[in-house]
């Protein structure tokens, strides 16, 4: 049961308390169950505990502790990452000591042991905390589940126990060059060496690229396959190879605090037990996966939407212009009311997702119109909010400026809201 679940997760957010209300509607939903719970657009705040149907009162208590290890730890230290332009490696390391990372990655490889719902929790935290570092949804989310699904033994045991803790950094090194959304164009390759593999070439835009100790690096295994789909493999490459070389950390418009490199593999020799999954299976592997990278892209930008609003709202009840505040305003109310219909329209529609992924039951096209929707309101809440905080938005110190510019690449990562419309389309097309 996930209520059993909960509390395998609850003891490790270590330090934090839970207020008396949320403990008491996790006793009294023990005892005889909770009914309908109000919906997002009830609340005081969009961000506010004990909405939506999809969590529970035990949820509730993890989020609460979530939340104020975001707000009283992980949130002081942006501004020095943003300076540094990468995380602690010692931030990795309190994250997992919290019981923060692989949360929903089975305990029986080495993960908490959570749901999937858990980790949407950590997700959402860190964006109502206004916190874009460390890549906890890289690390977690995305890479853990292919060692969780293809791995062997031996690969789980050795790397899935040390992410959990946070010793060891993950990354995906799937971007080139020449071959961003379109993943069958790679050029990077890994050729046979008895039971060697060589690889050479190059990745760039790597998230946790800096800092990674180890990369599932997407290669070309069979250039002459007659699709090149079908010519496709992964491996788990170690930081400290001979030959993998990092590049400077990238300049971005936005999350500064997230380290981004171009990696360089240079007749990297890697052991056959560094394959990860099949054979010229990669690709198939990587579009399994693909729908829950896409759903976490949209729970993080349907919460920033919900933060930013907020945020706003406080702003402009306190702003004054012409003699009253800026709230007095109706072109002021109007625009306010349209931005939490749009919000709360979304966040129905990703808890829908939510529920369905729990279930096993998300499939790619509803994925990508997670995806495609919740980041491209992201971008317009963004743009919205800034306008209404005047030039005050226009400051960096300012979360609405950081927001305004982490939104914009989300319409680009995980595959641009372009191949999202791609994707959607062919379902509606084909033949039935």
């Amino acid at each position: 049961m996930l209520v059993s679940k909960v509390r395998s997760v609850l003891p490790l957010a270590r330090g934090l308390t839970t207020s008396v209300g949320v403990r008491q509607r996790a006793m009294e939903e023990e005892e005889g169950g909770e009914g309908l719970r109000p919906a997002t657009a009830q609340m005081g705040t969009l961000i506010d505990v004990g909405a939506r149907n999809i969590f529970s009162a035990e949820q509730d208590m993890f989020r609460e502790q979530v939340r104020r290890w975001m707000r009283e730890r992980l949130a002081p230290l942006q501004a020095s990452f943003e300076e540094a332009g990468q995380p602690s490696k010692e931030i990795w390391r309190e994250m997992g000591a919290q019981g923060l990372l692989g949360v929903s990655t089975p305990a029986e490889v080495g993960g908490i042991g959570a749901s999937f719902l858990e980790e949407t929790i950590v997700a959402e935290e860190m964006s109502y905390a206004n916190c874009a570092s460390p890549a906890m949804a890289v690390h977690s989310t995305i890479c853990m589940p292919y060692l969780t699904h293809y791995g062997t033994v031996e690969q789980q045991e050795r790397y899935l126990p040390l992410m959990t803790a946070g010793e060891c950094v993950a990354s995906v090194g799937m971007t080139e060059p020449d071959a961003g959304s379109d993943l069958q164009g790679i050029r990077t390759n890994a050729k046979r060496d008895g039971d060697d593999w060589i690889i050479n070439g190059s990745k760039i835009y790597i998230t946790n690229g800096w800092l990674t100790d180890c990369c599932i690096l997407c290669c070309k295994t069979k250039p002459d396959a007659k699709r090149a789909a079908h010519g496709v493999s992964l491996f788990l490459v170690d930081a400290d190879t001979k030959g993998f070389n990092k590049g400077s950390k990238l300049k971005k418009l936005g999350l500064k605090g997230q380290d981004t490199a171009e990696l360089f593999f240079e007749d990297v020799r890697v052991p056959s037990s560094a394959l990860l999954g099949k054979e010229n299976g990669g690709f198939y592997q990587l579009m399994e996966q693909l729908p829950q990278e896409r759903l976490i892209i949209a729970v993080h930008s349907a919460a920033h939407c919900e933060v930013m609003f907020e945020e706003t709202r406080a702003w402009v009840k306190q702003r004054k212009a012409f003699g009253r505040t800026v709230a007095d305003l109706q072109t002021v109310q109007h625009k306010l009311a349209e931005l939490k219909t749009s919000i709360v329209v979304c966040r129905a529609f990703i808890d829908q997702c939510l529920e369905l992924h729990t279930e096993g039951k998300l499939d790619g096209e509803m994925a990508s119109m997670a995806k495609y929707w919740a980041t491209d309101l992201e971008n317009k809440v963004a743009g919205d909010c800034l306008q209404l905080h005047g030039g005050w938005g226009f400051m960096w110190e300012t979360n609405i400026a950081k927001s305004y510019a982490d939104a914009r690449v989300q319409t680009i990562y995980g595959g641009t809201n372009e191949i999202m419309k791609e994707l959607i389309a062919r379902n509606i097309v084909k033949d039935k």
